[in-house]
């Protein structure tokens, strides 16, 4: 039996964050007020998020978290929240006397939407030198999000980045890699990512992210989606680096592309008003569902529905992970609510 087929579990690396979470009554034009209505904290960040997920689906196999804390109480919140879920911290570094990464999260309360106010903290120290590859035993490693790491998104002579480096001896190792990006206002996208594709097996992104990557706007300019701007933005990527699987998951649904050009989209739910408690996480939760999937050998049909599931259940809290159960729980909910239409039609 090969090293490979003998890994199992999953690996998280990246940022580890504490969301302060402000419910607001509404967002204020430049200058005028807003009032606070409700104030929580909780997780964050990606290998949190996914994580967190993956242990309250309950998934079979075990789950490993990477990256770099402070030593002060948002640090302890993420330890302890992470003990509680049977996830190993054991290659969690913490540093003194930097501060645990903390965004502050505005959400409206109509609508869940929201905006993020970051701090970046210890996770700029999160370097490659703190990833043990030879001690992991996971199956995939999941690393989240880019554009937000500052030390790996530094130049790399030989891969271009340093986060691609990492990607790469991850690889070489037998390591299936996934990889998330943060979603943010600038050109960064199209200099800082496409050196990490060349080593990444499932990407897993919203619209907006992968159109930023290779330059389309996916969306028209009264905001609805352009499906056709879509697939041309997932066939670009493919030009870009050998990836297994691109999935790409946003309000209307989820539009899944393989490397042997299997497409599969599945509208999201119709969900009642006031279901919607906060939009925090739902890009992780849907990503946690999809890795779950893949970890197991599901068909990405049967995987793309458990992210689908997964993402609709964290919508129902103002945590970012909150909302998620498990696997029949959240697939029993979603099956609840009638399905939008297809964001593409294949």
């Amino acid at each position: 039996m090969s090293s490979i087929s003998k890994r199992h579990g999953i690996a998280s690396g990246g940022n580890w964050i504490v969301d302060r979470i402000k419910l607001i009554d509404h967002f204020p034009a430049r200058g005028l007020l807003a009032n606070i209505l409700s104030e929580s904290r909780g997780t964050g960040g990606a290998p949190a998020n996914v994580l967190m997920d993956l242990a309250r689906l309950q998934a079979p196999f075990p789950l490993t978290g990477l990256g770099v804390i402070g030593r002060d109480e948002d640090g302890a919140l993420l330890l302890e929240a992470c003990r509680l879920l049977a996830i190993n911290t054991r290659f969690l570094s913490i540093l003194d006397p930097v501060p645990t990464s903390y965004t502050d999260v505005m959400t409206e309360s109509a609508t869940g939407d929201r905006s993020f106010y970051h701090s970046r903290g210890a996770n700029a120290r999160f370097t490659p030198e703190l990833v043990p590859i030879d001690q992991l035993s996971c199956r995939i490693f999941h690393l989240g999000y880019l554009l937000l790491l500052d030390a790996m998104d530094q130049p790399d002579p030989e891969t271009g980045t340093v986060a691609a480096r990492l990607l790469r001896a991850l690889q070489a190792a037998g390591i299936k890699t996934s990889l998330d990006v943060v979603s943010e206002d600038s050109d960064r996208f199209r200099t800082l990512v496409p050196p990490a594709l060349a080593y990444v097996d499932y990407l897993i992104l919203n619209e907006i992210e992968i159109g930023r990557i290779v330059g389309l706007a996916v969306r028209h300019p009264d905001g609805s989606l352009d499906a056709a701007a879509l697939i041309e933005a997932v066939d670009r990527i493919y030009a870009i680096g050998p990836m297994e699987l691109v999935a790409v998951h946003m309000a209307e649904g989820v539009y899944l592309r393989n490397r042997a050009g299997l497409c599969w989209s599945r509208g999201s739910r119709r969900l009642p008003p006031g279901f919607i408690r906060s939009s925090v996480g739902a890009g992780d939760a849907f990503c946690a569902g999809m890795l779950y999937g893949i970890h197991e050998g599901w068909p990405i049909e049967q995987a793309g529905e458990l992210g689908i599931a997964t993402a609709t259940a964290s919508l129902a809290d103002s945590s970012a992970t909150g909302g998620v159960h498990s696997r029949a729980e959240v697939l029993a909910l979603a099956a609840q609510f009638p399905e939008r239409p297809p964001p593409v039609k294949i």
